[in-house]
């Protein structure tokens, strides 16, 4: 190909419209959890509701670290049972899975940006219980003190660190 009809092909191609360029592309989101901010290449769009955000399958793990297995949604010794709803060929709802377990979601659907809460199952039991956990401090004197050795007592316990 000369040089000459090389350009004009690349001049071309500058013509065509950003939307029709874009349309042909799967479009890809950001999800923040936990800290971490999760770029997904591809996700599939929802007509019924613009702000639901289907994943891949194969992407969940890396954003809340729940793998889909026959039981349901499982992340250690925790399994959520999910419906047939929630999945559609090789996609997940990622925004109805967070529903179900009560997890807080915020979505900029226009930007594909979707921020999402802790998870009430897997943070812990004792926020559950509303039992704090043991733990041992020296107090003034230098003398170790478990916070279980107060237990049915009101406790206030005050931290510093110089970090």
């Amino acid at each position: 190909m000369k040089r000459r009809d090389f350009l004009s092909t690349i001049g071309a191609a500058a013509l065509i419209p950003p939307a029709l360029s874009a349309a042909q592309k799967t479009p890809g989101a950001t999800v923040l959890y936990d800290g971490r901010a999760i770029a997904l290449d591809r996700i599939s769009p929802d007509p019924a509701k613009g702000d639901a955000l289907w994943i891949s399958k194969t992407d969940l793990p890396r954003i809340n670290d729940f793998e889909l297995k026959p039981q349901g949604a499982c992340r250690a010794d925790v399994c959520i049972p999910i419906t047939a709803a929630m999945m559609r060929g090789a996609y997940f709802n990622l925004s109805a899975f967070a529903r179900r377990v009560g997890q807080r979601v915020i979505a900029d659907s226009a930007a594909r940006v979707w921020s999402f809460g802790e998870i009430p199952v897997v943070r812990g039991a004792f926020l559950e219980s509303r039992l704090a956990p043991d733990v041992s401090i020296p107090d003034r004197k230098g003398r170790n003190v478990r916070l279980s050795q107060f237990r049915g007592k009101k406790v206030l316990l005050v931290t510093w660190a110089s970090w």
